[in-house]
């Protein structure tokens, strides 16, 4: 295992919110390097494709420089093992999220007793942001621009 330390933040990001982006720059406060894992995840269905939604993350995330995006089809575990990156964040939102998250962090250690599984609640601010209500809003073209980062709502004008 190495000594710098590196977490994962795993997600579809479908799109990238600026709950992601709060819990991101917080984690970056606590690790050397964060590695943002897109996760493909066909049978979601995401409404972007995996390099728009990777394009919306680096473009969102640039002026971090412990940042690194990659994509991944396979466990999650097995991507730690592969990355020499033992520690995964997650966001809480609220007490909804707590028991989904918490049956994942048992069933990833299960896996690989290696993993630790960090929580992080997101500002209060951003609390009630999801990517899933992002996507409703603009189902019916709403207002969307105050809970995406400026540079991922600027590429999604794009996109659609």
């Amino acid at each position: 295992m190495s000594s710098i330390k590196r977490a994962i933040y795993p997600g579809t990001f479908d799109p990238i919110t600026k709950g992601h982006l709060d819990i991101i720059r917080r984690a970056c406060k606590m690790f050397d390097e964060i590695i943002i894992a897109v996760a493909i995840s066909e049978t979601k269905r995401p409404r972007f494709t995996l390099e728009q939604r990777i394009e919306m993350i680096r473009a969102s995330t640039d002026n971090l420089p412990k940042i690194t995006v990659v994509s991944f089809s396979s466990l999650l575990v097995d991507l730690a093992q592969e990355l020499d990156a033992y520690i995964i964040v997650r966001g809480l939102r609220a007490i909804s999220d707590f028991e989904y998250e918490l049956q994942m962090g048992y069933a990833n250690s299960s896996l690989n007793s290696d993993i630790e599984t960090i929580y992080l609640m997101p500002n209060l601010d951003h609390a009630f942001i999801s990517s899933s209500m992002v996507r409703s809003i603009m189902h019916f073209d709403g207002k969307i621009d105050h809970l995406l980062p400026p540079q991922a709502h600027k590429l999604i004008k794009e996109y659609i």
